[in-house]
């Protein structure tokens, strides 16, 4: 599984760190941890590493100084419940959204259209393929770091997740420096699977294939989306 893109190198290399043997399929990012049955939620599993730090820092203060304790266990929780992985259910057919959030970008680029989606803070960050396709490239873009819904942040840190007939854009936003691909070239993906996440606010678009024209879009800027299961285009 690709390691953090932000400070990688341009091309994103590959690391196994997958517990079982299968990696394909919408569960490619997906652990259980024995912590995870505590939780009314799954969640990716680098949440754990995040929220460890306030975690100890709770058990360690709880004692002695309850109101730090429990600032540190919210703190914990509230990076577990922002990292949540809830299953989607995608359609069989259309192109559906990379990520829960508004519809903040429709634009043409060339004979190609491009869809964006922000992602705020109380978000699902989890990305997802918006068609199926198989990973050609996986390649990171340092940029600058403006707010993810400034119209300037296309200049924003990005991983870009190229397979051929389309292109998938995950840019970090002001706060949002860490993206974390979950996938690698020559991977196959399905519509509405996993392909990774970013931590705490930013956008993903996608670049659609050249045969899906202006007039196959079914969403608007301002429209509510949801990763997966929300078709923002008709393709047959």
């Amino acid at each position: 599984m690709p390691e953090d893109a932000t400070g990688s190198e341009d091309t994103t290399e590959s690391e196994d760190t997958t517990e079982s043997e299968d990696t394909t399929g919408p569960d490619r990012e997906r652990r259980t941890p024995p912590l995870a049955r505590l939780l009314p939620f799954p969640v990716v599993d680098d949440a754990w590493r995040l929220a460890l730090v306030p975690a100890i820092a709770a058990a360690v203060t709880l004692p002695f100084l309850p109101p730090v304790g429990i600032a540190c266990l919210a703190l914990s929780l509230g990076v577990l419940w922002f990292h949540r992985d809830p299953d989607r259910v995608p359609p069989e057919a259309g192109v559906v959204s990379p990520a829960d959030g508004t519809v903040s970008v429709v634009r043409r680029e060339g004979n190609r259209v491009r869809v964006g989606v922000f992602m705020n803070v109380t978000d699902v960050h989890v990305n997802r393929a918006p068609l199926p396709g198989t990973v050609r490239e996986v390649r990171h873009r340092p940029g600058a770091n403006r707010p993810a819904f400034d119209k300037e942040s296309d200049r924003n840190e990005q991983v870009v997740i190229d397979c051929g007939e389309y292109e998938l854009l995950v840019i970090a936003g002001w706060f949002a420096r860490r993206i974390h691909p979950a996938v690698e070239p020559g991977d196959t993906v399905e519509r509405g699977e996993r392909v990774g996440h970013v931590s705490f606010g930013s956008r993903a678009d996608v670049v659609l294939p050249r045969d899906v024209e202006e007039a196959d879009l079914l969403v608007r800027e301002g429209d509510q989306v949801r990763a997966g299961e929300t078709i923002v285009a008709d393709r047959d």
